[in-house]
C-alpha cells in the first residue's frame, strides 16, 4: 500500500494498492494535467530520483522550505518562528528525514495551515513526521481533502493558531482561500503570507487576484471585495507569495487596496 502523489499539483492521496484513477485537483477548472496526462509518484521514488528540500531565512522568524528540484507547482512551505512556538504555512510534497531533523532543531511545529487545496501536497505526512500537530483547513474546502486523517482540523472565518499568528479566510480563488497574518514580523509592522489568494504582480507594488492563474480566470468584483474586507482589520507592511523573491517589502496594506480598486475598475469596464 502507498500514499501516491499527484505529480501535476503535488497532492498526497490515502493508502491504497495502486495509484487513484485521477487527481480531482487537477480535474478542476482551476488546474490542469501535464501534457503527459495524469502521472502519479510516491515519497520512496523521489527519496531516490535525488530530491532534497532547500531552507533560506528570510528574515528574523521566518525561513522558507522548497524542494529541489522543482517539484509539482514549485511553491514555498514559510516557517514561522515565535517565542510561543513555530507554525508551517503552505506545505509541500517532499519530505524526508533531514527535513524533520532541521526543523525540530528550530523548535518543530505546534500547527500547519495551508492556504488552499492546490497546496496540499502532503500536508498529513507532514504532520505525522513532526509529532503529529494539528493541520488547520478551511471548512469551506473539506471536499478537496484526499487523504483524511485525525489530525486535520476544519474552522471557519479567522482562526488565532498561535498568539500573534492568524490564519483568515478570504475566499476568491477557493471558497476557503486563506491567508496567514503574522502580526510580529517585519520588525513588528505585520507580515502576510498570501498563498494563492492574492499574486504579487510583476509590478511589486501591486497584487492581482485569480479564480485560476494557470488558465487565466479572473475573479468577479464580489469576490474582491470580499478579500479586501476580510483583510482590513489587520495591520501588516509586507507580503510574501508562494514562490521565491515574490514579494512586497513594504507598504503592502496599501498596495492590496489600490490593487483591488484597480481590478474592480477594469473588469467594471470590460
Amino acid at each position: 500500500m502507498e500514499n501516491y502523489i499527484c505529480v501535476t499539483c503535488g497532492a498526497q492521496y490515502k493508502e491504497s494498492k495502486r495509484p487513484p484513477e485521477n487527481c480531482i485537483i487537477c480535474e478542476d477548472e482551476r488546474q490542469y494535467l501535464n501534457a503527459e496526462g495524469q502521472q502519479w509518484t510516491t515519497l520512496s521514488e523521489m527519496k531516490t530520483q535525488g530530491y532534497r528540500n532547500e531552507f533560506r531565512e528570510l528574515e528574523p522568524g521566518l525561513v522558507g522550505i522548497h524542494t529541489q528540484p522543482d517539484f509539482a507547482i514549485g511553491q514555498v512551505a514559510y516557517l514561522v518562528r515565535t517565542e510561543a512556538g513555530n507554525v508551517l504555512w503552505d506545505c509541500i510534497s517532499y519530505i524526508d528525514e533531514e527535513t524533520v531533523e532541521r526543523i525540530e532543531k528550530m523548535g518543530g511545529v505546534k500547527g500547519i495551515a495551508v492556504s488552499h487545496p492546490h497546496f496540499y501536497s502532503s500536508i498529513v505526512e507532514w504532520s505525522h513526521g513532526l509529532g503529529r500537530p494539528p493541520v488547520y483547513i478551511p471548512l469551506a474546502d473539506k471536499k478537496w481533502v484526499v487523504r483524511p486523517d485525525p489530525v486535520i482540523q476544519y474552522w471557519d472565518d479567522a482562526k488565532e493558531i498561535l498568539p500573534g499568528v492568524t490564519i483568515i479566510q478570504c475566499g476568491g480563488h477557493f471558497d476557503g482561500s486563506s491567508v496567514l497574518h503574522w502580526r510580529h514580523g517585519a520588525a513588528g509592522k505585520g507580515v502576510l503570507l498570501v498563498g494563492d489568494t492574492m499574486g504579487v504582480a510583476k509590478d511589486a507594488r501591486y497584487v492581482s487576484f485569480m479564480y485560476s492563474y494557470p488558465n487565466l480566470i479572473p475573479l468577479p468584483p464580489p469576490a474582491i471585495r470580499g478579500i479586501m474586507e476580510a483583510l482590513r482589520p489587520y495591520e501588516f507592511d509586507r507580503i510574501y507569495s508562494a514562490w521565491w523573491g515574490k514579494m512586497i517589502p513594504k507598504g503592502a496594506k496599501e498596495a492590496v487596496e489600490k490593487s483591488g480598486e484597480r481590478y474592480i475598475r477594469h473588469v467594471q469596464a470590460a
